[in-house]
């Protein structure tokens, strides 16, 4: 069989959601930083991620990440996440599977209990405590970059919806955050296509209002390195109440009806009412959902690690082109 181009990939999941890990085939990408890479990538190389992460070869809601060399000197990997709708500044489940995938494969330096793998991003540099047994991944905490809320309280015009209110937060990438309620939606699975396209529908608006308006403030305002100028509203985040528990639901999320909350999204939830409580925010998004906070009186929110338990897929496979 010949083949015009090789693509070696690990596949991985993290609580069901995938991340196809690419580990080689690609080649060293040009650019100073993981940003620069990431838009050379999307401006000539762009097919590559649509080969790997669309039909018949991926799906709807398929993820990946593309592995480099860091451009930073405290980084051991450097990554580029790519799935169905682009291509991403972070991605917090991509990152554990990553993190897993470098442990698995011996692509670092595996030690136990813990090995810590830093990884240079496009959002910044992501560190991932992978707790080891026996040589595997166990399970994988990350220190995202900090999230922050950029505007409070704003309101659009989204057609078929009326006037719908929402945050807008950064946890990796930004989110609009909208109350389920306000929609007239009901939390439930037998609405998740009526979340969908709210959820499209809003991104779009809110899209079009910030293309228009004036230049938005891209970084931390105390912390974070500036934030990439490409940087976009990557996702909707629909949030419900249920219980005394937010439940969060990306557009891409929806369409299956059954994925876990995802970390960029949860983080930026976060903050949303840990600035109105002008609190800071210590957020562990694992399977009990436990949330910590420490009142520091003035200063800004940032979220803590992600935890998630992850696991393995196929152990190599070889895509052709």
């Amino acid at each position: 069989m010949r083949s015009a181009e090789v693509y070696h990939a690990v596949d991985s999941h993290t609580e069901g959601m995938p991340t196809r890990v690419i580990v080689g085939g690609v080649g060293v990408l040009p650019g100073e930083t993981m940003e620069q890479r990431r838009q050379w990538f999307l401006q000539h190389r762009d097919h590559v991620r649509t080969f790997l992460m669309t039909e018949p070869r991926g799906h709807s809601a398929m993820s990946g990440a593309i592995l480099q060399p860091p451009t930073r000197p405290d980084a051991d990997w450097g990554v580029l996440y790519i799935e169905v709708s682009g291509c991403l500044p972070m991605c917090g489940h991509g990152t554990i599977g990553v993190a897993t995938v470098l442990v698995e494969t011996g692509m670092v330096t595996v030690t136990e209990p813990v090995t810590t793998i830093r990884l240079d991003t496009p959002a910044g540099l992501v560190v991932a405590d992978v707790q080891v047994r026996d040589g595997h991944a166990d399970a994988v905490t990350i220190r995202n970059v900090p999230s922050f809320v950029h505007i409070l309280d704003a309101s659009v015009e989204v057609p078929g919806y009326g006037e719908v209110a929402y945050d807008l937060a950064f946890g990796g990438n930004f989110y609009a955050l909208v109350s389920t309620e306000s929609l007239g939606i009901p939390f439930e699975r037998a609405r998740k296509d009526e979340l969908l396209r709210a959820g499209l529908a809003i991104m779009a608006a809110v899209e079009a209002r910030r293309g228009a308006g004036p230049s938005a403030r891209r970084r931390h305002p105390r912390r974070a390195p500036r934030l990439p100028r490409g940087a976009r509203l990557d996702r909707p985040a629909l949030a419900a109440r249920h219980g005394d528990l937010p439940r969060l639901v990306r557009s891409i999320a929806v369409r299956n009806g059954h994925q876990r909350p995802h970390g960029t999204a949860a983080r930026a939830r976060r903050a949303a009412p840990a600035h109105r409580l002008r609190q800071r925010v210590l957020h562990r998004n694992d399977v009990r959902r436990a949330a910590r906070r420490t009142d520091r009186g003035r200063g800004h929110p940032r979220s803590g690690p992600d935890h998630h338990r992850s696991r393995l897929g196929h152990r190599h496979r070889a895509v052709h082109a």
